[in-house]
């Protein structure tokens, strides 16, 4: 029989029904046992991989401290495949920047510094198409660009550890940089954590949930 993998949705705040939907239309293809949502340790302890949505970074982290889950997400990020989108990105990071006064918490395990809301506000929401190389084994053959929606997003402004590989790049002129002639970083992958800074799941293009159910089962394996 196939190994499956279980995969569950941090349900605290932010985007998580959106992943929900997004992973659940894989189930006929990929191999996914069941999605559920994350709001105990029981659930997180039922689960083989993770995401982490966006939503209010802040606010995700103090619910999960509030409600005694922090400790357990920080050790289950050591060591399963974790997804975090856009303040999932953020609480994934060992660093980020233009946080709220005082600072927040972060689960420290994604090598990278984060420059917190670095395309601007709601109003500078944006969406742009891009073929993106990573994405070629899981699009069936095609190479059709995919629509990357940026809401109040982060951006990875360095890479901190050499095995951090970066997936995508903006062109230069996106987003609030002092310099963009390089472009911005927006998708890395380190071992068994995938951290990005756009929303797939406000889109109908799940090959990046397939990505990462396809990492999960590498990495269950």
């Amino acid at each position: 029989m196939a190994k499956t993998v279980q995969i569950g949705v941090l349900a605290l705040q932010g985007a998580f029904i959106e992943h929900i939907h997004a992973l659940n239309s894989l189930r006929g293809t990929e191999h996914i046992s069941e999605v559920i949502e994350v709001r105990t340790k029981e659930d997180l302890a039922s689960v083989d991989a993770l995401v982490i949505p966006g939503g209010e970074s802040t606010t995700i982290a103090l619910v999960a401290e509030r409600s005694g889950l922090l400790d357990d997400l920080h050790e289950f990020v050591q060591t399963k495949p974790t997804w975090g989108t856009c303040a999932g990105l953020i609480l994934l990071s060992k660093n980020a920047v233009h946080t709220k006064k005082g600072g927040q918490k972060l689960l420290n395990v994604l090598p990278v510094t984060v420059c917190r809301n670095q395309f601007g506000r709601q109003v500078d929401s944006f969406t742009i198409n891009l073929s993106s190389p990573c994405l070629q084994a899981v699009s069936e053959g095609t190479n059709v660009p995919f629509e990357y929606v940026f809401i109040r997003a982060p951006a990875i402004s360095s890479i901190d550890d050499s095995e951090v590989e970066p997936l995508v790049v903006l062109p230069p002129g996106h987003g609030q940089t002092e310099a963009t002639e390089n472009g911005v970083l927006v998708a890395v992958k380190y071992r068994n954590l995938l951290g990005t800074s756009f929303h797939p799941e406000l889109t109908t293009d799940n090959r990046w949930h397939r990505y990462f159910v396809r990492m999960a089962l590498d990495g269950e394996s």
